[in-house]
């Protein structure tokens, strides 16, 4: 089996001098850039609000658990129930 040279896809290229790192950024409207970030602290903003009421959930939660569990307990005094920690 013989390997065959492949001939290059573009003859006339040549490689780049200069690094993609030091190439200077491409301009962008400092407007757009204004609006991206206001967009994106939009979300974030709502994200927090949307985990801040997940939170508040699951501590309502916990709550009505623990007070179960006080009950079952109050029934059933003789009765031992695990104790498994919150989540």
């Amino acid at each position: 089996m013989t390997l065959r040279r492949l001939r290059p896809t573009c003859p006339g290229r040549r490689t780049r001098l200069v690094p993609l790192s030091s190439a200077p950024p491409p301009f962008v409207d400092p407007e757009v850039l204004t609006a991206q970030l206001k967009e994106k602290d939009d979300r974030i903003s709502l994200l927090e609000t949307q985990m801040a009421a997940q939170q508040a959930g699951y501590e309502a939660q916990r709550r009505l658990n623990q007070q179960m569990m006080e009950m079952m307990q109050r029934m059933y005094p003789n009765e031992v129930f695990p104790n498994v920690p919150d989540p």
